[in-house]
């Protein structure tokens, strides 16, 4: 199977960790999601990353729909567990939507300069960080469990990316929380090995 991505998008970082923890191997595809390379556009004609083509030609976009798929292929524990599965399913839910904040953000000062955070979007997306940050703060620790889950990787691959690309909102200091849940993972050999930088 191959894996279409970027090295610096959180989205297929989700993917890489996902399949280090069940141990499916990938053949990587580099893309520049923003040059509209041919081989990116003949599976995914979105030009988004990560895209996972599976052995049979079947092509998948999507994070969490890619990481479905990667936790069936293997039976090592699931990643999305029977008996937890709504409170996995909103807590990566809430990670997706944490990164997409994160992610808009820094496309936008890339793209407007400084004055994206100032806009009405900017500002909204800042509120929703923040908002998110807070709720996360005893949600995560509160749901968490004792294997690692899907939830789990969203919400630690979104927080490593705000430190990333968003260092002046200094989640570490400001949510011990947060902090203590994600410290657990961050040790881990697969966050290890796909780290930003």
């Amino acid at each position: 199977m191959q894996l279409h991505l970027n090295a610096t998008s959180p989205f297929a970082r989700v993917a890489r960790i996902v399949a280090l923890e069940k141990g499916v191997e990938l053949e990587f595809c580099w893309s520049d999601p923003w040059s509209d390379q041919a081989e990116l556009l003949a599976v995914n004609p979105l030009a988004r990353v990560p895209v996972l083509v599976c052995d049979d030609g079947e092509s998948i976009g999507e994070s969490l729909l890619i990481a479905l798929h990667l936790d069936s292929l293997s039976s090592r524990t699931a990643l999305l567990p029977a008996a937890r599965q709504a409170a996995v399913l909103h807590l990566a839910g809430q990670g997706i939507g944490l990164m997409e904040a994160a992610f808009n953000r820094v496309i936008a000062r890339k793209h407007e300069g400084a004055t994206a955070d100032q806009s009405l979007l900017g500002q909204r997306r800042l509120r929703a960080i923040e908002r998110t940050l807070a709720a996360l703060e005893t949600d995560w620790p509160a749901r968490a469990g004792e294997q690692i889950s899907l939830g789990d990787i969203v919400i630690a691959v979104a927080l490593d990316y705000l430190a990333f690309r968003l260092p002046e909102l200094d989640w570490p200091a400001r949510f011990p929380g947060l902090f203590e849940c994600h410290a657990r993972l961050a040790a881990r050999e697969s966050f290890f090995s796909t780290a930003f930088g």
